[in-house]
């Protein structure tokens, strides 16, 4: 091979290992900023993270400024005497602890995958773990065959059932529950 061949080869070797290098350290930071974590009388203070999981669904732009919005919407709302239904799911027990995403129409789907609504970092729930979600004016959930299952107030759900505001549901190791 001629010198001119072998100066490219490692000059295309180089860019390709600083591509590995940035892309590590692209993963490496959505898996350390992925999640919001919102404690409550505190608003605004937390991690603020990329857009993933339960903040990027839950925004309508995906930015970090949309998620807040939904909230804003709701409290006029619950002041005008609309407080009946749930208005937001909070992770109460689990990797997640305090981690709150405002509830819309849609469903929430509840997993490990980075494709469903609220991510959880959690080796005992399924890629697509549970569904919440809304139906005859009411939140249901219902378990989409997970390996460990579903459980609402330590009963195994093996049929949609209905979930009153306040009641725990346990996926994997984490707790979740609609509050107002």
């Amino acid at each position: 091979m001629s010198e001119l061949t072998v100066a490219l080869l490692r000059l295309g070797y180089l860019a390709l290992l600083w591509l590995l290098v940035l892309a590590a350290i692209g993963v490496l930071r959505r898996d350390l900023y992925g999640t919001r974590i919102v404690q409550r009388g505190l608003p605004g203070r937390g991690r603020r993270e990329a857009p993933r999981g339960a903040a990027a669904t839950a925004g309508a732009a995906g930015g970090t400024g949309a998620a807040p919005e939904p909230r804003a919407e709701a409290r006029p709302e619950r002041r005008s005497g609309r407080s009946s239904g749930p208005s937001r799911l909070v992770v109460t027990e689990g990797p997640l602890r305090g981690t709150t995403m405002p509830l819309s129409t849609s469903s929430v789907l509840v997993g490990r995958s980075p494709s469903c609504t609220l991510v959880l970092d959690d080796d005992y729930s399924s890629s697509r773990h549970a569904r919440i979600f809304p139906q005859d004016g009411g939140w249901w959930v219902e378990d989409l065959g997970s390996t460990n299952g579903t459980f609402v107030d330590e009963q195994r759900v093996v049929e949609p059932v209905p979930l009153p505001t306040g009641t725990p549901v346990r996926v994997g190791q984490s707790i979740i529950e609609l509050q107002r």
